[in-house]
């Protein structure tokens, strides 16, 4: 199946795109693929849209954190950061007792296997 951009077509795509429907909803309107779409868009010039894709939130230093001259027996030691640079630090919320982290960094810290990992440990060990 041959697909032609006649001036109906980019016509069609142009309204569609200053609508701001996605390159897939388009393609579907016109019967072509989203990088059909795309690829036209670019050809024509059309003004570029922000990537729907959000970025990830940057996560934030707790305020709670301490160097290492500031740990004490107690404090979560989970390390964050490049230990090269000023922004290294540690958690330094309560650890739990008998562990050297706070419990939400021992739920990271202290993954239980699952079934099918301990079945094949215990096939390799054979």
């Amino acid at each position: 199946m041959s697909f032609e951009w006649t001036p109906d077509r980019i016509t069609a795509l142009i309204a569609l795109w200053e609508e701001g429907l996605t390159t897939s909803v388009i393609g579907d309107r016109l019967g072509i693929t989203k990088n059909a779409v795309v690829g036209k868009v670019h050809r024509l010039g059309l003004p570029k849209r922000g990537s729907p894709i959000k970025p990830k939130p940057v996560v934030k230093k707790k305020t709670n954190t301490v160097t290492m001259a500031q740990l004490r027996p107690g404090m979560c030691v989970w390390p964050t950061g490049d230990p090269a640079t000023d922004d290294f630090y540690f958690c330094g919320d309560k650890s739990e007792d008998g562990r050297p982290y706070c419990s939400e960094h021992c739920a990271k810290a202290y993954v239980k296997p699952s079934k099918e990992d301990r079945q094949r440990r215990a096939a390799n060990m054979r």
